[in-house]
């Protein structure tokens, strides 16, 4: 979830009150051995950098197939420390999907880079590669900046298309850092979110699949040597005794209790993956004659971060849910390129199958713990 409002979106039906995400019925299970974790935290007394961090970090990359993991104070961090350490900065090109939280552009601005909007594929609502080639090109007709990076962004929790993907971004010589926010727990070709880019960035944000009891993120690797560097920046820059600065960071630390909330809840979440992907099986059943549910890139196993088709007469749909007691909630009803915020970058003749989605997306109830 984008935002702590929705996280209690919740209505009344006649099989009794529905929750797009139902955080208590999770707490309720789990709780005893929350409580116990937090109280070793209480214990020890280490609130930054405990042995839970360590931990956690060694549990992510068993678990998603990494060589090494930073974990960092939320999914925006994770965007950003990898952006600084590969030195991205004014004048580069970082290339992107529109249709995405905003947190996605908002990591490319801070570091001075620009953002260049990529069209989606209207089926999969990820980037689309082909597209991405044609702004490639385009940026370097014009010449005013130059291609350094692409990040994908795995829609709802769905991977993109990496295998194109990765062809491009080598053959143009491009950074591709993986925005795996919604996707932890997804699959390509047997492989997972995390091992499928040079870098990954993800969200633990409460509404996630794998989500804190606050802000949280981590950064995935398959190049162990990122490791050092990605913990200097999360420690405003300092060296490995933290005492003097040898390049710009910032405080991108994750603190011990969201660690011992994470490896709690990592212990369910193979679990609660199985229930998901139950759950969008029955969506897609018998929601496909009505609506075009997502559709996922051959060999792709989506985490189900989120639920979403397109529905003609989308607000109309919506309403009546809402009024049967479903809630609903449209993830993005404007596109990046939209946003005052950034339409400085919006291409010319915009992203037609972008915003003809944007039209028409919902999101419907998406857990483990629904009847």
């Amino acid at each position: 979830m984008n935002g702590v409002a929705n996280l209690s979106l919740a209505a009344q039906s006649r099989f009794g009150k529905i929750a797009f995400v139902d955080l208590a019925a999770q707490q309720r299970l789990i709780r005893e051995g929350v409580e116990k974790r937090l109280k070793a935290v209480l214990d020890h007394g280490r609130y930054v950098a405990g042995p839970e961090i360590e931990e956690l970090e060694e549990k992510l990359a068993d678990r998603s197939g990494a060589k090494a993991v930073v974990a960092c104070a939320s999914g925006t961090a994770a965007l950003i420390i990898p952006l600084l350490a590969r030195g991205i900065g004014p004048g580069d090109a970082v290339f992107m999907p529109a249709f995405t939280y905003n947190a996605t552009a908002n990591a490319v601005l801070i570091t001075g880079a620009t953002p260049v909007f990529v069209d989606i594929d209207p089926t999969t609502f990820n980037i689309d590669p082909a597209d991405l080639e044609r702004r490639i090109e385009e940026v370097r007709v014009k010449g005013s900046l130059t291609p350094r990076a692409v990040i994908p962004v795995d829609l709802f929790g769905s991977p993109a298309d990496y295998r194109r993907l990765s062809k491009i971004a080598n053959r143009e010589e491009l950074f591709m850092l993986a925005d795996g926010a919604q996707s932890f727990g997804g699959l390509l070709d047997n492989r997972s979110v995390g091992d499928l880019a040079p870098a990954t960035a993800t969200s633990f944000f409460p509404g996630k699949s794998l989500g804190a009891y606050g802000d949280a993120g981590a950064i995935l690797t398959q190049n162990m040597d990122d490791r050092e560097i990605w913990e200097s920046i999360r420690w405003h820059g300092t060296d490995s005794a933290r005492k003097n600065s040898v390049r710009v960071g910032f405080n991108g630390r994750l603190d011990s209790f969201q660690a011992a909330v994470l490896l709690e809840k990592l212990d369910i979440f193979d679990d609660e993956l199985v229930a998901r992907r139950q759950t969008a099986a029955i969506y897609n059943e018998r929601l496909s004659k009505v609506g075009a549910p997502q559709r996922h890139v051959e060999g792709a196993v989506s985490g189900y971060g989120y639920y979403a088709l397109r529905v003609i007469n989308r607000d109309q749909v919506a309403s009546s849910l809402q009024n049967m007691g479903i809630p609903t909630a449209i993830y993005y009803s404007t596109p990046l390129h939209k946003m005052p915020a950034f339409e400085g970058y919006a291409p010319d003749g915009g992203l037609p199958e972008t915003e003809k989605v944007a039209a028409d997306i919902l999101s419907l109830p998406m857990h483990p713990y629904l009847t």
